[in-house]
């Protein structure tokens, strides 16, 4: 990955179509790779593909470990506290967008 690459997936916004293997996620993260299993395991983060060789990770993926990781840091939050958290940031997006169609928001 060159620098460039990594220095883009640092920041906020990714497009959908981006993929990372474990070994991108970990160092654009810096994690090792026992901490995305443990994400992988909790629902963190969904990697795409049958075996470890063949895990991808989409552009989310690096938002989401990097939540997880500030919720670790910040408030003592374990995997499945970081899981349960971003599952529910998601929900709370999720009737922010539907209220916002409705013309509620």
């Amino acid at each position: 990955m060159t620098n460039e690459l990594l220095s883009l997936l640092s920041g906020e916004v990714l497009e959908e179509d981006v993929e990372l293997t474990l070994a991108e996620l970990c160092r654009a993260c810096r994690v090792s790779a026992e901490q995305v299993f443990e994400l992988v395991e909790e629902g963190v983060v969904e990697p795409e593909g049958r075996d470890l060789a063949h895990w991808r990770f989409r552009g989310i993926s690096l938002r989401r470990v990097h939540c997880a990781l500030r919720l670790e840091r910040d408030l003592g939050v374990n995997a499945a506290g970081a899981a349960l958290v971003l599952d529910l940031l998601d929900e709370l997006d999720a009737m922010r967008a539907r209220l916002d169609r409705l013309g509620g928001g």
